[in-house]
C-alpha cells in the first residue's frame, strides 16, 4: 500500500480534543468487552503517531492484516463520528431533533402509533420554536403518514390542521430558500469578480437583484427570511460599491442575532459572518470610531464559549478578526504594527491548514504584501504577491489576482528591479486583458511604468504629479473607482511627490478624517 501524506481518518483523530478522545473511549467501551476490538487498537496507533504512514501504523497493530486495514479504518471512522454525534448532541438542537425523529420511527415500526405521534408533536414544537422549519416539515410529513394509515383519533379535524400546517411551513421554507439562493448567488459573483467593474456589470447585477428579490413585508418574515434578506442586500451593495447601504444591512443582520440571543448560540457562524461584513463595510467607509467600537465587540465575542464553541467558529472568527486588525492599522497608517501581527497569523494559518478556504489565504497574502509595501519593504511585498500570482486557480478572486500584479509592478519599480520590470509589465498587461479587467486606472499605471526608463530623474516628480491628477479625476467616477478599493495609489503618489514615507501620508489623511 502506498504511503500518503495525509488521510481523512488520521486528520479526524488529530482534530479531537482531549475530552472528545476520552468520550470516544467511554463510548466504545460501553459494552464492557473491548479487549480484542481491533479498531480501538488502530485508534491508539493513529492517535500516537505524529504523521500518517500506513506501514508504520500497521506495524503497531499486528492483529490487523493488510487486507483488513481499509475495512477497519472505515469502521473506526464511523465509530468516531457516532461518538462525536453523541458527545455534541446537547449543543446542537438539529441533532436532537433528528434523534427524536429516529425514536419516533422506531415506535412507529413497533406499532406504537400514538406514542410515535406524541414524540413527533414534541419534536415539531421544538423545531418550530428553534426555527428549524425544514425539520418541522419532515415531522409534519411523518404525522400525515401515520394519520393517513391509521385512525388514531388524536385530535378532531386533524387532517385539515395538518394540511394547514404543511402549507404554512412550506411557504416559509420556499420564501427563505428564494432569499438564500439570491444571497448565495450574489456571494458567488463577488468571489469570482469582486466589485463591479463597468457600467454594464453594474446594470447586470442590479437587474438580477431586482428581478429575484421578492416583495416582502418585514414584520411578517421569519428569522431566516429576514437574515437572508439582509444578506442579499449586503452582497448586492458590496458589488455595486454602495457601502452606506452595505453597512445598513450588515448592522441589521447583526442586530437580528443580538435581539434573539438563542439564535446567536444556535447559529454562531451566521452571527460571526454578520460582524465580518459589518466591519468590512465600516472599513470601506473609513468610519474609524465605529469600526473600533465594533472590533472591541468582536474581541469579546471571540472569548465567548457559547458562540466560539467549536473549531469551525474558532477558525471563522480568527480569519476576519485578524483581517480587521490589519485594516485598523491601514486606516491609522501604522504599517509596522500590522507587520507585527504577521508571524502570529502565519502560525495560525499553518495550524488550520486545509481548513481555511484558499480565497481567505489569498486575502491574507494581499494584506501582508500591502503592509510591507506601505513600510517600504518591497522585497517582502513581492514575496507575498508572488504567492498570489503563482496560485494555480486564477478564477478564484480574479480581482485579487489582478491587483496583486499591479502592486507587484509598482513594488519592482520601487525596488529598482528594472531588469524585471519590462517582463512584468508585459505579463500583467496580458493577464488583465485576458481577465477583461482593463480599467482606466490600470492602463494609466501600466503606461506610466512603461515610460519610466525614458524619464530623466529631474522630470520624475512632474510625471508623478501628472499621474496623480489623472487618477484623482478617475476616483470621482463611480465606474472607475473600483481599483482604489484595492490600492491606495493616491497616497503612494503623494508620498513620491512630497518625498516622504507613504505611511506618513496615510497618517495625515487619517487625522483629517477623525
Amino acid at each position: 500500500m502506498a504511503n500518503t501524506k495525509s488521510d481523512a481518518l488520521f486528520d479526524l483523530i488529530k482534530s479531537l480534543t482531549q475530552t472528545e478522545k476520552r468520550h470516544f473511549r467511554l463510548f466504545v467501551n460501553r459494552s464492557g468487552n473491548t479487549e480484542d476490538v481491533k479498531f480501538i487498537k488502530l485508534f491508539d496507533a493513529m492517535e500516537g503517531s505524529k504523521t500518517y504512514d500506513d506501514k508504520k501504523i500497521l506495524a503497531k497493530v499486528p492483529s490487523i492484516k493488510k487486507s483488513q486495514f481499509s475495512n477497519q479504518k472505515a469502521h473506526l471512522y464511523k465509530q468516531i463520528l457516532a461518538s462525536l454525534r453523541h458527545y455534541h448532541i446537547g449543543q446542537n438542537i438539529d441533532i436532537q431533533l433528528r434523534e427524536n425523529m429516529d425514536h419516533a420511527k422506531v415506535l412507529y415500526n413497533k406499532g406504537f402509533y400514538k406514542q410515535a405521534l406524541k414524540m413527533l408533536g414534541k419534536t415539531k414544537t421544538l423545531a418550530q420554536d428553534t426555527k428549524h422549519f425544514t425539520i418541522a416539515l419532515e415531522v409534519l410529513e411523518f404525522e400525515k403518514l401515520i394519520e393517513s394509515e391509521y385512525i388514531t383519533r388524536s385530535i378532531e379535524n386533524r387532517a385539515e390542521q395538518l394540511a394547514h400546517e404543511v402549507d404554512s411551513t412550506t411557504a416559509k421554507i420556499k420564501s427563505a430558500h428564494r432569499l438564500s439562493n439570491l444571497s448565495l448567488n450574489l456571494y458567488g459573483l463577488f468571489l469570482k469578480n469582486g466589485y463591479a467593474r463597468t457600467e454594464t456589470e453594474f446594470e447586470q447585477v442590479r437587474s438580477y437583484f431586482e428581478l429575484n428579490l421578492p416583495k416582502v413585508e418585514m414584520e411578517e418574515l421569519s428569522f431566516y427570511e429576514k437574515l437572508y434578506y439582509h444578506q442579499s442586500h449586503v452582497w448586492f451593495n458590496k458589488i455595486v460599491q454602495n457601502f452606506p447601504n452595505a453597512y445598513k444591512h450588515a448592522k441589521a443582520w447583526v442586530e437580528l442575532f443580538k435581539v434573539d440571543s438563542a439564535m446567536a448560540r444556535k447559529q454562531p457562524v451566521l452571527f460571526i459572518k454578520g460582524y465580518r461584513n459589518l466591519l468590512a463595510a465600516l472599513f470601506q467607509l473609513q468610519y474609524y470610531s465605529e469600526f473600533c467600537r465594533v472590533l472591541d465587540e468582536v474581541e469579546l465575542l471571540s472569548k465567548d464559549q457559547q458562540i466560539v464553541k467549536d473549531l469551525n467558529s474558532e477558525i471563522l472568527i480568527f480569519k476576519f478578526l485578524y483581517i480587521s486588525k490589519i485594516n485598523k492599522h491601514f486606516m491609522e497608517g501604522q504599517f509596522e504594527k500590522g507587520i507585527d501581527l504577521i508571524p502570529e497569523i502565519l502560525e495560525k494559518l499553518k495550524l488550520y491548514e486545509g481548513k481555511i478556504d484558499p480565497e481567505r489565504v489569498l486575502m491574507f497574502y494581499y494584506k501582508f504584501a500591502s503592509l510591507y509595501f506601505g513600510n517600504a519593504n518591497y522585497r517582502k511585498a513581492i514575496f507575498y504577491l508572488n504567492q498570489i500570482i503563482y496560485f494555480k486557480d486564477v478564477k478564484l478572486r480574479e480581482d485579487i489576482h489582478c491587483f496583486a500584479r499591479i502592486l507587484n509592478l509598482i513594488a519592482h519599480f520601487e525596488d529598482g528591479q528594472d531588469f524585471h520590470l519590462e517582463y512584468q509589465i508585459k505579463s500583467t498587461f496580458q493577464f488583465i486583458g485576458k481577465m477583461n479587467d482593463q480599467q482606466e486606472v490600470q492602463k494609466e499605471i501600466i503606461q506610466f511604468l512603461r515610460k519610466t526608463g525614458k524619464i530623466k530623474p529631474d522630470e520624475l516628480k512632474g510625471e508623478f504629479i501628472k499621474l496623480y491628477d489623472r487618477l484623482e479625476l478617475l476616483n470621482e467616477n463611480l465606474y472607475e473607482r473600483r481599483p482604489f478599493l484595492y490600492l491606495d495609489i493616491l497616497s503612494y503618489l503623494k508620498s513620491r511627490i512630497e518625498n516622504r514615507p507613504v505611511q506618513e501620508v496615510v497618517r495625515e489623511k487619517f487625522k483629517s478624517l477623525k
